[in-house]
């Protein structure tokens, strides 16, 4: 995607007015940038070619601010799978509102967007310091979620009639279209409303964010199945221990947890293409050289081998197929075809991590973006997601966020560390 496609500018709601009532920290200039690029040849070239390098506009805290803090109502939504940290987000986006702004009215919205529809009934729950003190202590929701859009005419007049001045939305892909929708809801009917994204996915796959939160505890947790499966692999003779792991189209913590678990011998990824026969017989040659192997595959990884009838879940995704129990009865099918006896062990831990606390390293993720957020929403810019890049956080229109999904290249080096710590081969076909 070339520089010119991109659009970075970040929308408000008007001047910022009111003098910030944060101190003791510094301020931010709107005109202070995060570069796109930081490979210095590739600034270069663009100077060379009198372009103005892409940036995005830094996040933090602004000396003035748009909204009256004595006079502000703030939403908070959690929608789409559970993920680790969602806990420490809400928590952290109540406190900076309460003890940096002063605002002392945040609603939770239950239940996903289905909160933010007359609908289904659901009583929003109204968030303070002592409501949510420890709950960043705890894995899940303590608003809970859904999947699935609802009516934006019907979420924007809650939004309306509750006076919410600002929109916190946690959640992945989905999620930031459904935020989209209702900040261009909200522009046509000309409110005064602030609808700010934080990005929530697992498999860390939105589009210029570097790292979203829960990553990294997926890849943490990742290490007790594996070990698991290691073990069960060498207790027995030509034993095979597979385990899958979440990433429905991208493959970050499959490849990540193998890099952090050196034990895996092949790692199978949406990104790179393997054929069943080409797999299998790389795991035969293994076995008869090793005795044992460990397979990590991702959700998502070799799709087109299995008949499926396409349909699609409540997200519009598409239903996949289940490639950890396609894989599990192939290798039996092809190991008693070969009069090769093999002990497999299948592991999935997919709920087990999705459900549990933040790690330390996570919940200082979810603490910032949650600051930044806030910052970000206190200064009326809206329709944006808090972006993490190069190490800074930034604005991001969502727009710009939703228009491609973050992947792994097969030709990178990343993977090819991936390669090189499994010893599999490069073309499984």
């Amino acid at each position: 995607m070339k520089n010119t496609e991109l659009t970075t500018q970040v929308q408000k709601l008007g001047e910022c007015r009111i003098p910030s009532p944060m101190t003791g920290m510094p301020f931010i200039n709107d005109d202070e940038q995060v570069l796109y690029h930081s490979s210095a040849k590739k600034i270069k070239d663009c100077l060379n070619a009198e372009k103005t390098p892409l940036s995005f506009e830094m996040a933090g805290a602004r000396e003035k601010i748009y909204f009256d803090p004595s006079k502000l109502k703030c939403g908070i939504v959690t929608c789409g799978g559970l993920c680790p940290g969602l806990n420490d987000v809400i928590r952290s986006i109540v406190l900076s509102l309460f003890h940096h702004y002063g605002v002392r009215t945040v609603f939770g919205f239950r239940f996903g967007f289905e909160g933010l529809s007359y609908r289904y009934g659901h009583t929003p729950l109204e968030l303070t310091p002592a409501i949510v003190e420890d709950i960043h202590a705890k894995g899940g929701t303590i608003l809970a979620s859904s999947r699935g859009p609802q009516d934006v005419g019907e979420m924007v007049d809650t939004l309306e009639q509750m006076n919410v001045g600002i929109l916190f939305t946690i959640g992945g892909d989905g999620t930031l279209r459904g935020a989209q929708a209702i900040a261009e809801e909200v522009e046509k009917r000309r409110l005064k409303i602030s609808v700010i994204g934080i990005p929530k996915t697992i498999d860390n796959d939105i589009g210029f964010v570097d790292q979203s939160f829960g990553f990294e505890t997926a890849v943490y947790e990742s290490r007790h199945p594996i070990y698991s499966a290691h073990m069960e692999a060498l207790g027995a003779r030509n034993g095979v221990g597979l385990v899958k792991l979440m990433g429905r189209h991208s493959g970050f913590i499959a490849a990540f947890a193998t890099l952090a678990n050196s034990d895996v011998n092949f790692c199978l990824i949406p990104e790179s293409d393997f054929t069943l026969d080409g797999f299998l017989k790389a795991l035969k040659e293994r076995l008869e050289q090793r005795g044992h192997a460990v397979v990590v595959v991702g959700e998502g990884a070799g799709q087109s081998l299995m008949e499926t009838t396409e349909t699609r879940d409540s997200s519009g995704n598409i239903r996949l197929g289940d490639i950890g129990t396609f894989l599990k009865d192939q290798i039996k099918i092809y190991s008693d075809k070969c009069g090769m006896e093999v002990t497999l062990k299948y592991i999935d831990p997919s709920y087990m991590i999705r459900s549990v606390p933040a790690s330390p390293h996570d919940s200082a993720l979810c603490l910032l973006m949650a600051h930044n957020a806030v910052h970000a929403g206190m200064t009326g810019r809206t329709n944006i997601v808090i972006g993490y890049w190069k190490r800074e956080f930034t604005h991001l229109p969502i727009s710009l966020a939703v228009t491609r999904r973050k992947t792994i290249d097969p030709d990178s080096r990343l993977w090819a560390s991936v390669l090189a710590s499994t010893g599999q081969k490069r073309d499984m076909r």
